[in-house]
Formats: structure tokens, sequence, C-alpha cells
């Protein structure tokens, strides 16, 4: 993962394998073309702590608002639909449309589907406009090709029109996501309607200037308190990956991974409530045991990490010494020294440390 969240950093995209004898993982980032640099980084990085949901499963797929993470077993970076799985989430907090409003609905939201998939086909796999108070948004993925992206598309057009008369609908496809709804979700001011603004709008918009300017004004206001979040958000979780990246207790996930032979079942050596614990050689030639934590939430991170610098250097003839551990694979890992003559089970998941990272 620390391979696919560099190139997401750098591209807002990007894919990453790992293939060996014992294991194949794949995986895949990519978020939505109207999204900002970082409102991209910000999804990625929600999409990262959903992402043990999955385990110990094999495979996730993990579809937000703006963006979309995948790992499988195997090679799906050109599947463009998947029979099994591809869906379509019709559920919406608007209200259904009846009446005239449902006609009105039906033709403008079909409409504007068609000219999306049209459009994000010829476009790189990217379309995004709105057509009568209806907005949609299409993204294909970007391993997938032209051809690919078509199929998948013409799919989740299908799909989602079986949604009517839902105000708001997803298509959630191997290869690409669709949407349409009535209220704006768009980030890019570039998804407009295509048909012009009519010169009765344009009178309303002279006569109502003075409205107009204190409802910009209000926007603007709470546009920057929202941006004044985002960056507390960034910054604190710098803080938290400078002070990890600069601390001796920084463990790779993927040396981790190489240690454990990937973590493989023979390599097992315990199990408890709060995750499996394996046996692993370093280059270095030192043994180690490698407990596996299936939570990660940005507060968890924080504490688990504090937690780890604070009894790092604690030394007791009953208590395994910590060595450090590792945040940034698909879950965070504890790196013990190994201890051949006791019970590895009685320290690690002993009631000394639950207490201590349960409180």
């Amino acid at each position: 993962m620390e391979v696919v969240s560099q190139r997401v950093t750098d591209n807002n995209w990007g894919n990453h394998y790992v293939n060996s004898t014992n294991i194949s993982i794949y995986a895949l980032a990519n978020c939505y073309q109207d999204l900002p640099h970082q409102d991209c980084l910000l999804c990625y990085a929600a999409s990262r702590t959903r992402l043990p949901r999955c385990l110990p499963g094999k495979s996730g797929r993990i579809y937000l608002d703006g963006c979309f993470l995948r790992y499988d077993q195997y090679n799906f970076f050109n599947e463009t639909t998947d029979s099994a799985k591809d869906t379509v989430n019709c559920s919406s907090s608007i209200a259904v449309a009846t009446g005239q409003e449902l006609a009105t609905l039906n033709a403008s939201a079909g409409n504007l589907i068609d000219e999306l998939t049209k459009t994000a086909v010829a476009n790189g796999g990217y379309a995004a406009a709105n057509l009568n108070g209806v907005y949609g948004l299409a993204q294909c993925w970007k391993t997938v090709s032209t051809s690919g992206c078509k199929k998948c598309l013409d799919k989740a057009s299908r799909d989602i029109k079986r949604c009517f008369p839902n105000r708001d609908a997803r298509a959630l496809i191997a290869g690409c996501y669709l949407r349409y709804s009535t209220q704006n979700f768009l980030n890019d001011p570039s998804g407009n309607s295509s048909g012009g603004v009519s010169k009765g709008v344009i009178v309303a918009i002279v006569l109502g200037v003075t409205a107009f300017t204190m409802l910009a004004l209000s926007a603007a206001y709470t546009a920057r308190k929202r941006s004044l979040r985002r960056k507390r958000a960034r910054i604190n979780l710098g803080k938290i990956s400078n002070s990890y990246n600069k601390s001796s207790l920084n463990f790779k996930y993927e040396n981790l991974e190489k240690a454990t032979n990937y973590f493989d079942p023979s390599t097992k050596v315990g199990q408890g409530g709060n995750g499996s614990v394996y046996k692993g050689t370093l280059p270095n030639g030192n043994v180690i045991a490698v407990k596996r934590l299936f939570f990660n939430t940005r507060q968890w991170v924080d504490d688990f990490f504090n937690e780890v610098n604070l009894i790092h250097g604690i030394e007791h003839k009953n208590l395994v010494k910590l060595l450090g551990c590792s945040i940034e694979g698909p879950e965070s890992l504890l790196v013990y020294e190994f201890v051949t003559n006791k019970s590895l089970d009685q320290y690690l998941f002993g009631n000394y440390l639950s207490f201590l990272f349960h409180t």
C-alpha cells in the first residue's frame, strides 16, 4: 500500500501488485476527477481506515463519493464488470419523485446518463454534467481500456435507470462508477449543463444581485470554515506521520510481510482477541514476533503510536520487549522480540497488554 499511497499523492490514482510463490496481492486506488487534489488525499485516507473492515477477507472494494479502493488476489486491473459483485445503490434520504416530476426526472436523468456515458468514453474515462436540475458523474478506473470503459458504463447505465423514481442513485461496477442526483454533488465547476443559461435566469440574477451577494458572503464564510477544518486535519495527520517516520520504532509493512513469508499460516504461533501473532525473521537474522491488530482509525492510530512510544522502553522479566510497530499497511502491526523458552501466547495475549491497549 505504500507504493499505491505515493502514486495517489503524485497522480490522484495508483495501482501496484506483489506476486510471490505464496501470495499475490493486487491493489488499486482511484479518485474521481472532479475531486481537488487535497480532497483526493483525504478521501483516500478515509478509504484506508475502512479497509480493515474487509479483513481477513482475501478481497475488498470500497466505494466512496470521491474515490475507490480495491485489493484482490488476482489481476483485476482490466476487469470491467463482475456479475457476482456489481451492484446499484438506489437508497437516498431525498424523497422519491412523483407525478409530473417523475416524468421530468425520467427524461432528464435518462438523457443525462446516456450523454455522460458517451462523453466519458471519448474523454479518457470521465464526465460530469447537469441537465434540468439533475447532476451526474461517470468515472472509469485508469487501468481500464477505452472499450472496457464503454462496456462498464453501458452496464452501469442500464442498472442505474432501474432506480427511478429515486432522486439519487449510484452504480458500483467493477471497472467504473456512475451517479445521478437532483442535488448538486459535483466538485468541479466545469460540470455544467451544455444547454446555456436562459434570458429569464439572467434577468433574475441581475434583479437579485443584492441577495446573491449576501448568499455569496455566507457561502464564502462556510467554505472558509470547511477549509480550516481540512487544514487542521492535514496538519494533525502530518504530525503523526512525521513523528512515526523519524522514530526508530518504524518498521515497514512490506518488510514484516516478507519476514513472516506474507503471514503464512505455518508461521502463526498464537491467536487472541486483539489479533494473531506470527514468527518472522528479519534480513539481519533477528527472529521476531509480529502481532496483527485489525482496527485502524485516525484517532486510534494516534493513540496507538503514543502507546508504542510509551512502552517501548519498558523492560521487565515478565514482559516481552516491544521493538516497534507499523501503521502504514492495511492493518497495524506490533513487533516484539521472539521468546523461545516461554509461552508467547502468555506474553502477548495476557491480561497486562489487554488492559494496556483497551484503557
